[in-house]
């Protein structure tokens, strides 16, 4: 939808009178740009209206006179406020994960949780398994999430129907050894797992979502993920 939006530059212009509110401000944007806004929040930064719609933040005035995106970064602290931002809008319930249909690996005391949704063609979520695996005490749910090509669905089919799935997953992220067995066992958590997916607006890999909701795309550090942990509450396993 917002492809043709150019981050730091003026992307629309409308010819309006004031608008009075959040609410009038999302009917206009929404005109705008053609689709649904999930919602509005005026900020304390030079009377701009926070956008929220598609998965991304964006930015205008009052009067929707221009639509701005890009990171909106405080004069005083230097805090990437969209970033936070986007940490609290992209947030969900992390007890709603159907963690059933992730693959499940608990090590030491297992006490500390998070969630990640991985295809097994991705580089980057090999790179992250290999640091996830130098954690302890901690429980893991990789959710499937067979999004680069056909065989990412395939080795995603052989890794599931595995008798070990944790060694099978373990087997190639790590180590590089490709799963050998048939992907013909019942794959319907690899279906769902898309689904949801698809609903969280997972757009790619990895995904990482911590106990506390907080969701961060990408692959990071291992001291990032360690710092993480000692800052979040727990979540029933």
């Amino acid at each position: 939808m917002y492809k043709k939006l150019i981050p730091f530059a003026l992307a629309a212009f409308l010819s309006l009178p004031t608008l009075a509110d959040e609410a009038s401000v999302k009917k206009a944007v929404e005109a705008k740009i053609g689709g649904p806004v999930t919602s509005v929040t005026k900020t304390t930064y030079l009377g701009l209206y926070e956008v929220y719609a598609d998965g991304q933040v964006l930015y205008t005035d009052e009067k929707v006179s221009a639509l701005l995106i890009g990171s909106l970064i405080d004069g005083k602290t230097m805090r990437n406020v969209t970033t936070e931002r986007m940490q609290k809008l992209t947030a969900i319930k992390f007890s709603e994960l159907p963690l059933a249909n992730a693959i499940k690996q608990v090590r030491g005391d297992g006490k500390r949780v998070f969630a990640s949704f991985e295809d097994p063609n991705c580089g980057y979520c090999k790179k992250m398994a290999k640091e996830i695996a130098k954690l302890d005490n901690v429980t893991v749910y990789t959710f499937l999430y067979p999004i680069l090509s056909p065989d990412s669905l395939e080795k995603s089919n052989q890794i599931w129907c595995a008798s070990d799935r944790v060694k099978a997953w373990n087997d190639w992220m790590v180590d590089g050894k490709a799963p050998a067995g048939k992907g013909d066992c019942d794959t319907t958590a690899i279906k769902t797992t898309l689904e949801t997916g698809r609903k969280l607006a997972i757009n790619g890999t990895p995904t990482i979502f911590f106990a506390d909701g907080e969701r961060v795309p990408g692959a990071i550090p291992l001291a990032r993920i360690e710092q993480k942990l000692a800052q979040t509450p727990s979540s029933g396993k």
